[in-house]
């Protein structure tokens, strides 16, 4: 008791600005003028610094030299390009053919900055949603995870950086000796495409200066798990690669965060790799020409890309229904919280899988790896899940009415837009205007929408003091 007198909560100093409801405070900044107005409600911060990235994005994307001579670009074009790139989505264009070397520098750094950006702010909310817990939790949060306080900001963002462009230089560094020796790259062409594609699979962006891709890649072992493996790294988190760096060889250690993190990413993984596989393992256009090393190898990094890197070494054109609706599931799910991917992230869905769980065996609460999950945890995982269908399901009936293509097609190209992917069958270049607005509008939402939903959802949580009557209604 004398250590929350000592420190009482909501005299941290944080704790004001962390309550969007806190009246007086709020109005103090409210009256301070815009900014300050925004550090009341810091959720609204993650917002404006993907519109400002979106938004530079598009004016120096509509520069003539940005383009490719003897090709024009629309506003609609450079918005939609802005838009995937700091979101690690969708493109309507040929990356490597409508953009010249400064278009495709700019795409890069939007990549760069959108994941980035993302990840620190993330983890910065992240902090922030923490200080709203009691003294007690908090410290023994702390203890056991040796997280950052929130002093510790500067600290996080070098960390954040540090983490991000050590990843990235080791991946370029891998790829960069198999473009020169095995591909016939000049020194200087294949340094550029192992930085610029080492920079999209960190940051689970998707684009390629190819213009399939990376099919013509699907039995390199090399290029595949580079590109793999900074995927899987930006799409764990930031707090999970921080405490794996401190605890890697003391797993006992591990934070329920990163134990539930790494046991769903594993999970997903193989069973993505397991369905996807077993669908394709005959059909000639995607798995079926390749040996079984090779069949192996493609299953895998589809499974992987699907959450959410967006490189495709197959052409999901050809693909069958069934592998598009298993990659739907995969994308919808997403990467770790706090990470450079998109979806209701992993986290959730291991939450609501818990929940499942515990329903079923009839215990009063959900538990996993000896510690029980919040019933706010549980309500806010809800609430992120069945936003996102909603979301899903509103953008999948636009676009069945604006175009003639079918389900299956439209469902993978939102799923996509959503999850902050970038697989397409190759139908999103034919979307008329209206069709391309929504994903655009889709893409900005599922990138800030899940984490702006799950904080504003945890930073406004308030103990009430009273309750009433319990009356249970009858389910199913």
């Amino acid at each position: 008791m004398a250590l929350r007198r000592a420190v009482p909560a909501g005299d941290d100093g944080f704790s004001s600005i962390l309550r969007p409801e806190s009246g007086r405070f709020a109005r103090r900044m409210s009256r301070r003028g815009p900014w300050a107005a925004l550090a009341a409600h810091p959720v609204r911060l993650v917002v404006l610094g993907f519109s400002v990235t979106v938004a530079v994005t598009t004016m120096l994307l509509l520069v003539p030299a940005a383009t490719e001579p003897g090709r024009t670009t629309s506003v609609l074009t450079a918005l939609f390009t802005a838009t995937g790139a700091a979101s690690g989505a969708l493109s309507v264009v040929d990356t490597g053919t409508h953009w010249s070397t400064f278009g495709e520098l700019v795409v890069m750094g939007s990549v760069q900055m959108g994941g980035l950006g993302f990840m620190t702010s993330a983890s910065l909310l992240g902090l922030l949603v923490s200080r709203r817990l009691g003294v007690r939790i908090r410290l023994l949060a702390a203890v056991e995870t040796q997280s950052f306080g929130l002093g510790d900001v500067r600290r996080l963002v070098r960390a954040v950086a540090l983490v991000t462009f050590t990843v990235e230089a080791v991946v370029a560094a891998v790829l960069f000796p198999r473009l020169w020796l095995s591909y016939d790259r000049s020194p200087a062409r294949a340094a550029y495409e192992s930085v610029f594609h080492a920079v999209t699979a960190f940051n689970n962006a998707g684009f390629s200066l190819y213009p399939d891709n990376l099919m013509g890649f699907a039995s390199d072992p090399v290029i595949i798990l580079a590109i793999a493996g900074g995927a899987i790294l930006g799409g764990l988190g930031f707090p999970v690669l921080f405490e794996l760096r401190h605890e890697l060889r003391r797993p006992r250690a591990w934070s329920l965060h990163t134990r539930v993190t790494l046991l769903g990413y594993a999970m997903l993984t193989v069973a993505g790799l397991a369905a996807i596989a077993a669908v394709e393992w005959r059909n000639s256009a995607t798995l079926g020409e390749h040996g079984v090393g090779g069949r192996l190898l493609t299953a895998f990094f589809a499974s992987v890309t699907a959450r959410t890197a967006g490189f495709n070494s197959i052409d999901y054109a050809q693909a069958d229904p069934a592998t598009l609706l298993i990659t739907d599931v995969l994308m919808f799910i997403g990467g770790g919280s706090a990470s450079t991917a998109g979806g209701i992230k992993i986290t959730t869905f291991m939450i609501l899988l818990f929940a499942i769980l515990a329903e079923a065996r009839g215990d009063e609460t959900a538990d996993a790896f000896g510690r029980q999950i919040p019933s706010a945890a549980l309500r806010q995982a809800l609430a992120v899940a069945l936003l996102g269908v909603a979301l899903v399901v509103a953008a999948t009936l636009c676009l069945l009415l604006a175009t003639e293509h079918t389900l299956d097609m439209v469902l993978f190209e939102v799923m996509s837009a959503f999850g902050a992917v970038g697989l397409s069958t190759g139908i999103t270049g034919e979307l008329p205007a209206f069709g391309q607005c929504v994903l655009i509008v889709l893409m900005f939402v599922g990138r800030t929408g899940p984490i702006a939903v799950a904080s504003a959802l945890a930073l406004r949580e308030r103990r009430k003091l009273y309750r009433l009557p319990e009356e249970r209604p009858i389910v199913g």
